[in-house]
C-alpha cells in the first residue's frame, strides 16, 4: 500500500513541477508570445477586411437598397436602460 501512496506523490509532484514550469515559461516569454498571435492573426486578415477569401471588397448590396427614401420614417424610440436619446 505504501508504494502506491509513494507512486501517487511523485505523479501530483510531477504535475505540480510541470504546472509551474509553464506558468514560468510563460510569464517570461509573455510579450514575445502576444507578439507572436497579434501577428499570426493580423497576417491571416491581411489587414482589415481583406483577406478570408472576400477578395478584399465588401458587398454593396441589392440595388434597391441603395436607393434613396421618398417617405421620412418615423421615429422610434430607444428601448435601452430608459435613458433619452438625442
Amino acid at each position: 500500500m505504501q508504494k502506491i501512496i509513494n507512486v501517487l506523490a511523485l505523479a501530483s509532484t510531477a504535475v505540480s513541477i510541470a504546472v509551474v514550469g509553464t506558468g514560468a515559461y510563460v510569464y517570461v516569454n509573455k510579450d514575445s508570445i502576444i507578439e507572436s498571435v497579434t501577428e499570426k492573426a493580423l497576417g491571416s486578415l491581411g489587414g482589415f477586411g481583406g483577406g478570408a477569401g472576400l477578395g478584399g471588397d465588401l458587398p454593396i448590396g441589392a440595388p434597391d437598397l441603395a436607393a434613396p427614401q421618398t417617405q421620412p420614417q418615423a421615429s422610434v424610440p430607444s428601448a435601452g436602460l430608459g435613458v433619452a436619446q438625442f
